[in-house]
């Protein structure tokens, strides 16, 4: 197992690499001086033609390409991520500051997906072929056919604008600072997404219930006498949960490049709003930094994935798959 854990960080490297060369070469292109989103923007006003040039030649903005792009890599790393052209604010200071939102109602709607969606589709696979499971089955239907925006839009008309219950956007109220104070800005995002999820998540657990529930093996636990409860929580569940357990953590990055739609629709101020915002300001060094943290959230979604397939399959190892 070691040895395949080795095998697979060092295959993580080289692509995280070629998403950083990716994200490079897409900055070399934005219009414009590189040292606009290199220097600040209080520097720059008071500059001078030859100040700047000299500034560039002192930052090795002349020298050439592969060495600014280690150069640039070494900033990355350390936290220096450039600055926004818009605004003029630090991107990282940017992206510490919607970075957080947008992980909170991330992995608040993944655990209540995970939660009600293995739940549902395990109830759905042990009520086979009754109006619970028929009930179930069409609720999943409705949920994976019906897209997210549309469920918030409709959770904002009902709980904000109805029934006052909620506010209807944003993540706190001035001069608010609690985790406890953001719950209920936060309980219309964490719903839609966990609905979003758990149809799809309800599905596939029913799918490998009823696989597992059909093998000899169950059949065998049944001939002996042990207790249908028994058979379907500690044979049928456990062996079930290792397909779900690997299409959990793979939906991981779906879920974070997911949260752009829902951030617009409740003007939630997280890394989908950010990039969404500097899309429209054509703030393209702002977009390519968010762009590549989203993209090594998927790196390591891809990594866990991998790991988790070979704790739970003995056979998924180096040299042995």
């Amino acid at each position: 197992m070691l040895k395949y854990f080795i095998r697979r960080l060092l295959a993580f490297i080289p692509k995280l690499l070629i998403i950083t060369l990716i994200i490079f070469i897409g900055l070399e292109m934005v219009p414009g001086d590189p040292i606009s989103y290199s220097v600040s923007p209080e520097q720059l006003a008071f500059m001078t033609p030859e100040m700047v040039e000299s500034m560039r030649e002192s930052l090795g903005l002349n020298d050439p390409a592969f060495i600014r792009y280690f150069r640039w890599l070494g900033g990355i790393m350390t936290g220096n991520m450039g600055y926004s052209l818009v605004s003029g604010v630090s991107i990282s200071q940017l992206i510490l500051a919607r970075l957080p939102a947008t992980l909170e109602i991330t992995m608040l709607g993944f655990a209540v997906a995970t939660v009600i969606g293995i739940s549902f589709g395990f109830l759905s696979a042990v009520k086979k072929n009754t109006i619970i499971d028929n009930s179930l089955t069409a609720l999943g239907m409705i949920g994976v056919a019906i897209p997210e925006f549309f469920f918030g839009l409709t959770a904002i008309v009902i709980f904000s604008l109805k029934l006052k219950w909620l506010p209807p956007g944003n993540r706190m109220s001035p001069g608010a600072e609690s985790f406890f104070q953001r719950i209920p800005y936060m309980i219309m995002p964490v719903l839609v997404i966990g609905i979003a999820y758990t149809a799809t998540l309800m599905r596939y657990t029913r799918g490998s219930m009823v696989d597992t529930m059909n093998k000899d093996y169950i059949k065998a636990a049944r001939s002996k006498g042990i207790s249908e409860m028994r058979v379907n929580i500690v044979h049928s569940f456990r062996n079930a949960l290792i397909p779900v357990m690997i299409i959990l953590v793979n939906r991981i990055p779906i879920l974070i490049a997911g949260t752009v739609v829902i951030e617009s629709v409740f003007n939630y101020p997280g890394m989908g709003k950010l990039i969404l915002e500097s899309i429209s300001g054509s703030d393209m060094p702002v977009v390519m930094i968010a762009t590549f943290f989203i993209a090594i959230a998927v790196l390591v979604a891809s990594f866990l994935v991998d790991l988790l397939s070979a704790l739970l399959d003995p056979r998924i190892r180096f040299g042995e798959a």
